[in-house]
């Protein structure tokens, strides 16, 4: 049931140092996870003054410490880099890591980090259009060597784009987000994976109605795009120790929006049977959110108690 689901990790790097972050991807790649994913942020969200590494860097260092690890963030923010540059430098990531690089873009979640840094911040339609000229000339130029677009936001004249990713036809592109009136149709034209947020499940029939028509309307077959899910993950090694692995986990992940109740919580044999219910969904790959300092940990119960069993 679960044959072929692949399983990463989403530690915000929320730590105040590098080595850290090494520790647990290379800890990723040696546990069997395919992926290793950060967040994109300018500072840690609502706790400027903790100690946060820059996304694009960090996947950069890790990329070039690991060998068969795939990393990315779920999403880089669009408005922080200019789409050209933005595909250069994944361009340019993809080849220094031999393929390995997983691209994720949306256009942006918090205001305040905008503000704080000087950047404009729109309303979600405007930002969506944004995005969507981004992921036009990104596309672009992750398929042909010259890109031109002229566009409402964004203009390319000619751009050179030489030599073109490893990843063919292109290094995955991740969309994320349950919304059908502006990220749905995005993730019919652009996206590779739609990472469905956690509150998306709940939703999970019409949404998957909304994007087949905004896939047919575009002449595009569905099946082509995958389905992955982002969650926190915490296991109880023994069912007794499932309450206090639960008051834990509530206290980090509490909030609403990290929709915990529809996450990974449990003993091995609860997140057994709760991955496979997710695969027969559709969904045919999971990041799993956990914290810095429970990451390893988590990795490694994982990888010797409910791995084996999937």
């Amino acid at each position: 049931m679960t044959a072929g689901m692949q399983f990463g990790v989403y530690v915000p790097q929320i730590v105040p140092e590098y080595e850290t972050m090494l520790t647990l991807a290379r800890t990723a790649e040696r546990t069997g996870f395919s992926t290793f994913w950060l967040f994109d942020h300018l500072y840690a969200p609502g706790l400027p003054e903790h100690p946060a590494l820059e996304a694009w860097t960090t996947t950069t260092a890790l990329l070039a410490s690991t060998t068969t690890l795939r990393v990315g963030s779920l999403v880089l923010c669009n408005s922080f880099r200019h789409p050209a540059l933005l595909a250069r430098m994944a361009t340019t990531l993809d080849i220094i890591s031999h393929g390995r690089l997983e691209f994720g873009l949306g256009s942006g979640s918090i205001d305040e980090e905008h503000r704080r840094a000087g950047l404009p911040w729109e309303p979600i339609a405007r930002r969506s259009q944004r995005l969507a000229e981004a992921l036009e000339i990104i596309t672009r130029m992750f398929a042909a060597e010259r890109t031109s677009f002229d566009g409402r936001y964004y203009q390319v004249a000619d751009f050179p784009n030489v030599p073109g990713p490893v990843q063919r036809p292109r290094p995955p592109i991740h969309i994320g987000g349950a919304g059908p009136k502006f990220t749905l149709p995005l993730v019919a034209r652009f996206a590779d994976v739609w990472n469905v947020p956690t509150y998306g499940l709940r939703n999970w029939r019409s949404l998957t109605e909304v994007l087949e028509a905004e896939c047919a309307r575009i002449d595009r077959d569905p099946a082509e795009i995958r389905r992955s899910h982002q969650a926190v993950l915490a296991i109880a090694p023994r069912e007794a120790d499932l309450p206090d692995v639960e008051a834990r986990t509530r206290r980090r992940f509490g909030a609403a929006a990290f929709g915990l109740d529809d996450g990974y919580l449990g003993t091995p044999t609860m997140l057994v049977d709760h991955i496979g219910e997710r695969a027969e969904q559709g969904i045919s790959s999971i990041a799993f959110m956990v914290g810095a300092k429970q990451a390893e940990a988590t990795m490694e119960l994982f990888a010797t108690e409910v791995l084996p069993h999937l």
